[in-house]
């Protein structure tokens, strides 16, 4: 038998699985959370965008990416890293992403080379509030 962890994840909230067959028992290995992805993104800014004076007008100058983008991508990386100390210590031998699509593609940009040679399946959904049973059921039949 082989262990397989299977990652269930948004840009707010993960669930993270162990099991030996898809679509078989899940075990929860743990539960991340990432609240400030919720935050409207004036609460995440910390100040308004800076202005420059050229010729008769200004312009605004502001970041190009979003607040909220900038928490899903720290998000990402932390789940990413859950992910590679897990291959490292030799914890799993297949991973399966299961993603909100925008999450998803984070979430792929942020693992390392070996990490994301174990992934078996990707699921480009959002399966955050199914319950077990449910996933399982979704599981078997992306497999």
């Amino acid at each position: 038998m082989s262990n397989t962890w299977v990652l269930v994840a948004n840009s707010v909230e993960a669930k993270l699985y162990s099991t030996d067959e898809l679509g078989a028992e899940m075990s929860r290995l743990r539960e991340f959370g990432h609240p400030e992805s919720r935050e409207k993104g004036s609460a995440l800014a910390s100040d308004k965008p800076g202005k420059v004076q050229s010729g008769r007008g200004g312009h605004g100058m502001g970041d190009t990416s979003a607040p909220k983008d900038f928490e899903a991508e720290r998000f990402a990386k932390e789940l990413a890293q859950a992910l590679d100390d897990g291959r490292a210590t030799n914890a799993y031998q297949h991973l399966v992403l299961v993603a909100a699509p925008h999450f998803h593609g984070l979430l792929n940009s942020q693992l390392d080379k070996k990490t994301h040679a174990m992934v078996i399946t990707n699921i480009n959904k959002d399966f955050t509030s199914c319950n077990e049973r449910d996933l399982q059921t979704h599981l078997k039949e992306s497999a």
